[in-house]
């Protein structure tokens, strides 16, 4: 019968988790096709987390100052560089290991450099 010392109070808080559990998220970017002054991107977000996602925002920020004028597969927000995009209601829901692909116009100067850096739901995405 030796007794040890007794163990540090440990604080355990039950209930629901307010945090995003298993969120992941990897955006690639494409210039599919540019002319002088415009040009057609397209955006594809993969969930490469462990739950589905059920409603998002995306953002980014263009480099070289470039504008969206048209947006399908979402509802963009621009202010400067930096573009907010809020899903369509038929892109909102992205399943495990899913994906939904954005298609937009916009216009450009001499540079149309991709954006470098993406977050979803203020979460930052893997660029593939």
């Amino acid at each position: 019968g030796n007794r040890s010392p007794r163990s540090a109070t440990v604080t355990v808080t039950t209930g629901k988790d307010t945090g995003t559990p298993g969120a992941g998220c990897a955006v690639g970017y494409r210039v599919v096709n540019q002319w002088p002054g415009g040009f057609q991107g397209e955006i594809t977000i993969r969930n490469t987390g462990t739950a589905g996602i059920n409603g998002w925002t995306l953002a980014f920020a263009f480099p070289d100052g470039q504008t969206i004028t048209n947006m399908w597969g979402g509802t963009p927000a621009q202010d400067g560089t930096a573009v907010t995009v809020a899903a369509a209601s038929y892109t909102a829901g992205i399943p495990t290991s899913g994906s939904v692909t954005l298609g937009f116009t916009g216009t450009r100067a001499a540079a149309n450099t991709a954006p470098t850096a993406f977050a979803l739901n203020g979460t930052a995405c893997t660029v593939s």
